[in-house]
């Protein structure tokens, strides 16, 4: 994707801080989760209803671990979006011989699609990276069509005291330690992610994301909270009546 003079300081970090992840993101992905990860995107996945006949954007696909979901569970057409090249090479590996994925880079915050174009969508820990969650929202319910199924998974953090004081000892002390054993990139990983994700929930804890989907135009919005609070899962039905 060419340079882009605007691009604000959060948009450059996470492009930044994953360029030199593909290599290890999946196995460490799940390490530095302590093995949640994979259920929790188990879980966005079963909470998407589509047919084999229907097709489904995956936003922040990274190397395809969701559209690979999304195909063995669904057998439906996916197009996997990701705005890092690194991440995308990856991915057009693990689906050299799939003819019905079709990998774009490009951004959540402008699609390079028409609206109602797709029957579902998902996104994976994308909007802790994005300027403007509500325009965000709405530019990715653009292009579902009515009725069409949303899915989506981003970190969170546990309510109960016992459960935040060790969410916290984890993130600031086991993530940085245990991506340093793997790379110098996931050690800047490991320190990045814990303010991140609470910075995320104090701003936008779940009652409040919720509202932002049907502010957007989803209707019946669901919240799953997974591992005490660790992992939230979302999903709707696009509404018929844009926003």
């Amino acid at each position: 994707m060419p340079f882009d003079p605007f691009e604000s300081p959060r948009k450059a970090q996470a492009r930044d801080l994953f360029s030199g992840l593909p290599s290890a993101y999946d196995r460490a992905g799940a390490a530095l989760s302590f093995g949640q990860d994979p259920r929790w995107r188990r879980a966005m996945v079963d909470a998407l209803q589509v047919a084999p006949s229907d097709r489904v954007l995956d936003v922040a696909a990274g190397t395809g671990l969701v559209t690979a979901a999304l195909r063995e569970t669904y057998d439906c057409d996916v197009v996997a979006l990701d705005q890092s090249p690194e991440m995308l090479a990856h991915a057009e590996e693990r689906f050299r011989y799939d003819p019905r994925v079709r990998l774009v880079l490009g951004e959540a915050e402008r699609l390079p699609f028409a609206d109602g174009e797709f029957d579902g969508l998902t996104f994976t820990y994308l909007l802790r990276y994005v300027d403007d969650v509500p325009a965000t929202l709405r530019e990715l319910m653009r292009v579902v069509r009515p009725g069409g199924s949303v899915a989506s998974l981003e970190f969170g953090v546990p309510s109960s005291p016992i459960w935040h004081a060790g969410w916290w000892a984890v993130t600031r002390t086991v993530l940085p330690v245990g991506g340093r054993l793997i790379s110098r990139e996931w050690w800047d990983v490991g320190r990045f992610l814990g303010p991140s994700i609470e910075e995320f929930a104090r701003t936008w804890p779940p009652e409040r994301l919720a509202q932002a989907w049907i502010d957007a135009g989803m209707a019946r919005v669901a919240v799953r909270r997974m591992s005490f609070g660790g992992g939230v899962v979302m999903w709707g039905a696009r509404s018929a009546e844009r926003p």
